[in-house]
């Protein structure tokens, strides 16, 4: 693999933090990296393989001489910078929600669509965070017979929402425990000891932008444009990791057995038969790696070419970093 430049656009953030860890542990060759960041971060330093890196002010000349730059910046700041990115020459992965559904831009999971990716045009958008692990855990049974519908309920860690949910979650536990007033400013209300059974903002068919991202952003991914899903998603408190509960409808009759094998054996995904005595994964289980573990796969109850299974993965690192250091690792390997 060759050495390569690389930008990270919002480097201080939880995800760019994140994306400069991934990039150590996979041993991406890196010749320069540029941390950058807003005015108010410029100036202070990132560690990169046990080295202080200057944070740098994000400007439209800050992309020159990059052979990559990832995105770990909110909408507005992507679509602001994406055109100066493109025109430097780069890659831009970027992994807000900005360009996921421009039929130009290639939505990428690697071990589902990777080819994909080499039909961009300088932007690749790394798809929504519960998205990613719910399409892992599914690829492969849609491989063996087309996914027609979905009924997903998701279990939202709070690092979905940033560093401030993570703080907030933090703060308001230790204030329960010291029997002190809670305060939620991230969250519409307390989610310690909580469920929030509402993320993103309501649409016209009452569902949420965040619940629509699994129909729309699944469909480009596992390339089934009919593809039909259902999902609420849920806030739960829960510090990192993202869990989905998923019933899916095939064209044709997958038995346990073979629906097993195929997820078993596919790239990227733990299956767990018996893992400390348990047939499930948790949350905790899987924080702070890159899989996505898979269990308790049974047959739907209410149709015959139905299956239910649950699913688990860190929605910092597959869910958000590491997918998109992955995308940078599968187009930098062919440069």
């Amino acid at each position: 693999m060759k050495a390569c430049n690389i930008a990270i656009l919002g480097a201080t953030g939880a995800v760019g933090q994140e994306m400069l860890k991934v990039l150590e542990e996979y041993d991406i060759p890196v010749n320069i990296l540029r941390p950058l960041a807003s005015a108010k971060s410029a100036g202070g330093t990132v560690k990169f393989h046990g080295k202080d890196v200057v944070i740098e002010e994000a400007t439209d000349e800050s992309f020159e001489g990059m052979d990559y730059v990832l995105g770990a910046v909110k909408n507005g700041m992507s679509k602001r910078f994406a055109p100066a990115i493109v025109k430097s020459g780069a890659v831009y992965i970027d992994n807000s929600s900005a360009f996921r559904m421009d039929p130009e831009v290639p939505l990428i999971v690697p071990e589902v669509n990777g080819g994909d990716a080499f039909n961009h045009k300088g932007i690749i958008a790394n798809p929504n965070c519960s998205t990613i692990i719910t399409m892992m855990a599914v690829a492969a049974l849609s491989a063996i017979s087309p996914i027609r519908s979905m009924v997903a309920c998701t279990y939202q860690a709070v690092s979905g929402a940033g560093q401030g949910g993570l703080l907030e979650l933090e703060n308001q536990m230790k204030a329960i425990a010291e029997g002190k007033p809670i305060e939620s400013k991230v969250f519409p209300t307390q989610i310690a000891a909580n469920v929030i059974p509402f993320i993103g903002a309501m649409l016209d068919n009452d569902y949420t932008d965040e619940e629509m991202k699994m129909q729309n952003e699944g469909r480009r991914i596992l390339h089934l444009p009919e593809l039909k899903v259902t999902c609420t998603c849920v806030r739960v408190p829960v510090m990192r990791s993202h869990s989905i509960a998923v019933t899916l409808r095939t064209e044709r009759k997958i038995s346990v057995a073979e629906a097993e094998a195929a997820i078993g054996a596919f790239p990227g995904v733990k299956l767990i038969h018996d893992y400390q005595g348990r047939c499930y994964p948790t949350p905790l289980d899987t924080s702070n790696q890159d899989l996505v573990w898979v269990g308790r796969i049974r047959d739907d109850l209410t149709d015959e070419n139905g299956l239910t299974l649950w699913c688990c993965g860190d929605q910092i690192r597959k869910g958000a970093a590491a997918n998109a250091v992955q995308i940078l690792k599968l187009l930098n390997e062919e440069r």
